[in-house]
């Protein structure tokens, strides 16, 4: 095993459970519950006699994390023992939604009352008429599909983002350009030797693109790899607005006006094309409509480029040829690219800018899986029948977002909410969700109003009563933690050749069970066609996640296991891409698709263009004059994966208080000074945040963090944990969608900053008094 600088090599070597100074050690990969994306990161996890956890720390064994863990699992134990934390089942009535009077039930009771109203909304309104909504960060996030169609028998899985505005229009990008699922940047997660191993060769630059690496840890993307790599002679290239860690290293930061990603980088393409710095032998034998490219990128010249980003003319002409000479180089693209509606047509341009420089599926450049790698979809799905198929929501409007997720179309279900139109939803069901939050929906208080309106019905999955649960539920289903289930947790969800891990299960805190338990226990009683085939838990997680090994128990003795039998290079002249195993990529030309005929069959423009955002200081200067701040939202933090974590005071005295940041000079004309309170306002809401006056925006400017609620407060309606106060998806208008349905104006839209006249402080006194005495037992 490879060590990274300062690693201790005592505990090297260990198996998966071993004893030490009294202390049962359990060695594992973390995931979820608390939320994270699917890292894997290594943890140790020590035991007392009683079965007690006593503490967490990073496991040095790991090939990939090396002993390296964040904050959030190093608080585990605050998370696992929680005042608040729900341990049992509950019911409550009709009638009390919103109130605080829920009540302790069994699980067969509960699974029980769920599969009655499965099967009657099924019979009465069609199996159609019932709504599975999920989240990110937990297991359950990419089994949201499989909890509709194999466990409850519904076509409407829903991830309730306006325009699904995370990861999805990226993954539109790549499947319907390079017919791959996620073209991530290697970091030689899934070789034995690493950084050294003679596969790899260290890339010259990357660049994120979008993208704060440490924090967020996108998608499986272990962010603390571009350390290691820096350390080793890699340069850093930052397109972002914000001047975030990354950017303070980065050789290379190209500062644009939020939502013109685009403009860049087709002017971008524009320089490396113009220059022929690009890799004529891959353009000619792998890629096409090269010429079609080329002809659309001379509509974007630097200097029309510079004057929509904000970017000087001479550093994009000096990225653009740094990224193309790099040999090799990578992008690591983040959420930016998502979340406006011209994404996708960003994402088209940044996987033209990987091609043509021929870094796709290089050592060192943009790791692809193979045609047996990909998302977590399908399960159940061909045994609802293609009636039942065809009545998903949207597939008619929107079939290239509805077919490539097996997603109804999240706009298109908030209408439906409000209005019953096309159909009534009447049930409805949250799994690892806290959507009205301010985590994922664009006005979240419509979702709030339509669902306590109209729908009849509803359970939740979580750890903790959050405001979604208590606004909306009838029965709640306890999550367990990380370290008290046995699971599997892999990176991208299964679509690149990374790394799985064995989510390893070490104490029990009253009578909790993991996501896909639960979804294995209930699809029995609501769709046995589905799972009575398995003769336990094991047999069905074997067959779902595991893939590439015979047990569960054969990878937990392996802990973590990196995919060094499924990952090889230039998988597209072995024929490894594509399912008739010839050469080429699996595309309906054999090629990279510069030019797209999937986009060209869906009604789209086959080639990028460049489109203002609908709200902007160009595309509508008279609302620009009243609110004259170009609004960002949603930049990660160490202590808070969405709305998770408010409620542990450690990360919370990190964190207190839902932050905006704004440029001092911004500051100083509209009076507001640093930690002072202030009003966010635009025409789709009003809020109030605390301001951090700083460098890291530009002029004109703000920054706001999401996901805030207050679990110390009011949990009954209408305070619901005053998730109203800072919830800044208010200001994020519904339906501001790409042609395709994808992408909306979440980091790009405008607003206005006024002084407040209340100071909204924390009382962290407050918050330790409420939740810091853990309960053990």
């Amino acid at each position: 095993m490879k060590l990274f600088e300062g690693q201790g090599t005592k505990d090297l070597g260990k198996p998966w459970r071993y004893e030490e100074d009294g202390l049962t050690v359990t060695r594992g990969c973390a995931w979820s519950p608390p939320g994270c994306h699917p890292v894997g990161c290594g943890i140790k996890v020590y035991t007392n006699e009683k079965g007690e956890l006593v503490k967490i720390e990073g496991d040095e064994n790991h090939p990939i994390t090396n002993g390296r863990l964040c904050v959030r699992c190093l608080t585990m134990r605050d998370y696992v023992y929680h005042p608040d934390r729900i341990r049992y089942p509950m019911k409550r009535a009709r009638e009390d939604r919103g109130k605080d009077k829920w009540e302790r039930i069994s699980w067969d009771e509960a699974y029980d009352l769920i599969a009655k109203k499965v099967a009657y909304y099924k019979e009465t309104y069609g199996a159609e008429s019932i709504l599975i909504m999920g989240g990110t960060g937990r297991e359950g996030g990419p089994m949201l599909p499989a909890y509709a169609h194999a466990c409850l028998g519904t076509p409407n899985a829903c991830y309730t983002q306006s325009g699904y505005s995370c990861y999805i229009p990226r993954v539109a990008g790549t499947t319907y350009v390079l017919g791959a699922t996620y073209p991530e940047m290697d970091y030689a997660g899934g070789l034995h030797g690493r950084y050294d191993d003679p596969m790899f060769k260290l890339p010259e630059l990357i660049v994120f693109w979008g993208k704060e690496p440490l924090p967020s840890n996108g998608d499986g993307l272990f962010g603390h790899a571009a350390i290691d790599m820096m350390r080793r002679g890699t340069k850093l290239m930052s397109v972002d607005p914000r001047t975030n860690w990354a950017a303070t290293r980065a050789d290379w930061h190209l500062r644009l006006r939020p939502g013109t990603d685009t403009a860049l980088a087709m002017a971008m393409l524009n320089v490396i094309i113009s220059e022929e710095l690009y890799d004529k032998d891959f353009v000619d034998k792998w890629t096409y409509g090269f010429a079609e490219l080329a002809e659309r990128v001379k509509e974007m010249p630097v200097e029309k480029a510079a004057e929509i980003t904000g970017v000087d003319a001479d550093l994009i002409r000096e990225a653009s040829r740094a990224y193309a000479k790099a040999k090799p180089a990578q992008i690591a693209w983040g959420l930016a690219v998502d979340q406006k509606s011209n994404g996708v047509q960003t994402g088209h341009c940044i996987l033209a800018l990987q091609a043509i420089t021929g870094n796709v599926d290089v050592p060192g450049g943009q790791l692809i899986g193979d045609i047996n790698d990909g998302l977590e979809l399908g399960f159940g799905w061909n045994n609802l029948g293609p009636e039942l198929q065809s009545k998903i929501m949207g597939i008619r409007e929107y079939p290239a977002y509805v077919g490539l997720v097996l997603n109804a179309q999240c706009d298109m279900v908030l209408d439906a909410l409000e209005t019953g139109k096309p159909y009534a939803f009447k049930m409805g069901a949250f799994e690892d969700t806290n959507l009205l939050a301010g985590t994922c929906s664009a006005q979240p208080k419509r979702w709030h109003d339509a669902m306590a309106k109209n729908l009849e019905w509803c359970f939740g999955i979580d750890v903790w009563i959050t405001p979604t649960i208590q606004a909306t539920c009838e029965v709640f289903l306890p999550l367990s933690t990380t370290v008290e289930h046995d699971t599997v947790v892999y990176t991208h969800y299964g679509a690149s050749p990374i790394m799985a891990g064995a989510v390893n299960k070490c104490i029990t805190v009253g009578d909790t069970k993991g996501d896909c338990e639960i979804m294995y226990e209930l699809g029995l009683r609501c769709m046995p066609i589905n799972f009575e085939k398995y003769k336990d838990y094991y047999d069905f997680l074997a067959d779902y996640r595991l893939g590439y090994k015979e047990t569960f128990e054969e990878l937990r003795d392996e802990v973590v296991h990196q995919k060094i039998e499924t990952l090889s290079y230039k998988k597209y002249e072995t024929g490894k891409l594509r399912p008739d195993g010839g050469p080429g990529f699996n595309t309906p030309t054999g090629r990279v698709e510069l030019y797209s005929t999937m986009f060209q069959q869906f009604g789209e423009d086959p080639l990028p263009y460049y489109e203002e955002p609908q709200l902007s200081p160009i595309s509508t200067p008279d609302l620009y004059e009243q609110f004259p701040l170009v609004l960002t939202t949603g930049a990660r933090t160490y202590c808070y994966f969405h709305s998770e974590g408010k409620q542990i005071p450690y990360l919370r005295e990190m964190n207190p208080d839902p932050l905006i940041e704004i440029n001092p000079t911004d500051a100083q004309t509209y009076g507001i000074t640093d930690g002072q309170w202030v009003e966010v306002e635009n025409p789709f809401g009003k809020i109030v945040l605390k301001a951090k006056v700083s460098q890291i925006v530009k002029p004109g400017v703000v920054h706001a963090q999401h996901g805030f609620w207050f679990p110390e407060t009011d949990s009954e309606e209408p305070s619901l944990f005053e998730v109203w106060r800072s919830n800044i998806n208010e200001l994020i208008p519904h339906r501001y969608i790409g042609k395709l349905g994808f992408g909306a104006p979440f980091k790009c839209i405008l607003c206005k900053v006024s002084p407040s006249e209340k100071n909204w402080d924390t009382n962290l006194k407050k918050v330790w008094e409420r939740f810091g005495k853990l309960v053990i037992q």
